[in-house]
């Protein structure tokens, strides 16, 4: 029996604390060509793009030019 806040398991006792959340498994594909996948390898290009736009700022030079100055 559920009720506002609280719980009665099937013994009549009383659980005044917290109601607890249905448990799922995520069951979607993490592998391959799926949609997390292309999210994640975009948001991994954005942020070297964004990282060798930053290294061609601080340095003067582009991604060549600051790899064979070392």
């Amino acid at each position: 029996m559920t009720s506002k806040g609280f719980t009665i398991n099937e013994r009549g006792q009383l659980n005044r604390f917290a109601i607890e959340p249905k448990v799922y498994v995520d069951e979607t594909p993490r592998v391959g060509f799926t949609k997390y996948a292309e999210k994640f390898n975009g948001r991994l290009a954005m942020i070297g793009f964004v990282s060798l736009i930053a290294l061609e700022v601080l340095t003067g030079h582009g991604l060549i030019g600051w790899l064979t100055s070392l």
